[in-house]
């Protein structure tokens, strides 16, 4: 005889496997987020006692077991801000070629492709390319110039991806509706498409720049000082930054025990900046929103 099943139990039998396909989501979720509070509580705890005003505004000294990380923190501030020079025109004007001009087809499937293993490429690699292109070939030497220019090669993908993904999700007729009404192409691009699409490219941007501010590998071969007691008077002058300088106090040093505070205090403060970061591209798109819901 076969077993007859009730509708009742394949209920309850389907409410148990989603409660526990729920409990599970959850648990993994939460499990990740403890994970997280775990590491930065760590680091707080081990870094807080380090900060202070003469910390966050001296130059190292007595063989960088004293002192603080200024130097570091201007350093870091102009490798950000030379890279977001270089990626941003690069990568956005890259973003809207692939989405807006290229004709769809192999090429540009090509192009994706690469786009996206570029961003999978290792970032020691781009600094051994930096090296030989920036520093070597062109001249430029261990300078914030060489740096910058190599951290933008290292973020140009993600511009590049997200400018074409945000203006993916622009409906067509937006476009048709301004060349119906007159305006060019390059009219409807930059007075329509560009301005909708700019709180998803300007997120993309300034997340890059977070992952352009903790990165030391590309730093080491093109740019990065292992102790400047000043700052930079100009880009063909060497800089220190906070990833570098966190690296080299962990890892050298004539007194690692009175060191090792510095170095988690260093890192507090890469967290805290790559955090400011993160709050500021929310900012940043909730205020391009507004102003294109308004608009």
């Amino acid at each position: 005889m076969e077993k007859t099943v009730f509708p009742s139990c394949q209920g309850a039998r389907k409410r148990r496997s989603q409660w526990m396909a729920f409990g599970l989501f959850k648990l993994l979720s939460y499990s990740i987020v403890l994970i997280l509070f775990a590491i930065l509580g760590f680091i707080i705890y081990k870094g807080i006692g380090a900060i202070s005003w003469e910390f966050l505004t001296t130059a190292p000294s007595d063989g960088m077991t004293g002192g603080g990380i200024w130097p570091a923190i201007v350093g870091t501030f102009y490798l950000m801000v030379g890279s977001a020079l270089f990626a941003f025109p690069v990568g956005v004007m890259s973003g809207i070629y692939m989405n807006e001009y290229a004709p769809k087809g192999k090429l540009v499937r090509f192009i994706r492709v690469m786009t996206n293993n570029l961003s999978g490429i290792p970032s020691i690699v781009f600094g051994l390319f930096g090296m030989a292109l920036f520093v070597k070939y062109l001249g430029f030497g261990d300078s914030i110039l060489a740096g910058s220019l190599t951290l933008g090669l290292l973020c140009i993908p993600l511009v590049i991806r997200t400018t074409e993904e945000a203006l993916k999700a622009i409906p067509d007729s937006f476009r048709e509706g301004s060349l119906a009404l007159g305006a060019t192409k390059l009219q409807t691009i930059w007075h329509v498409i560009l301005p909708m699409g700019m709180p998803n490219i300007i997120t993309g941007l300034i997340l890059a720049m977070g992952r352009v501010s903790g990165e030391t590998a590309p730093i080491l071969f093109t740019c990065a000082a292992y102790f400047l007691p000043h700052l930079p008077h100009s880009i063909l002058d060497q800089c220190m930054a906070l990833p570098y300088h966190l690296y080299v106090i962990s890892t050298s040093g004539t007194d690692m025990e009175s060191q090792l505070p510095l170095a988690y205090g260093t890192a507090l403060v890469l967290i805290f900046i790559i955090l400011i970061i993160n709050l500021l591209a929310n900012a940043l798109r909730r205020y391009f929103s507004k102003k294109v819901k308004t608009n």
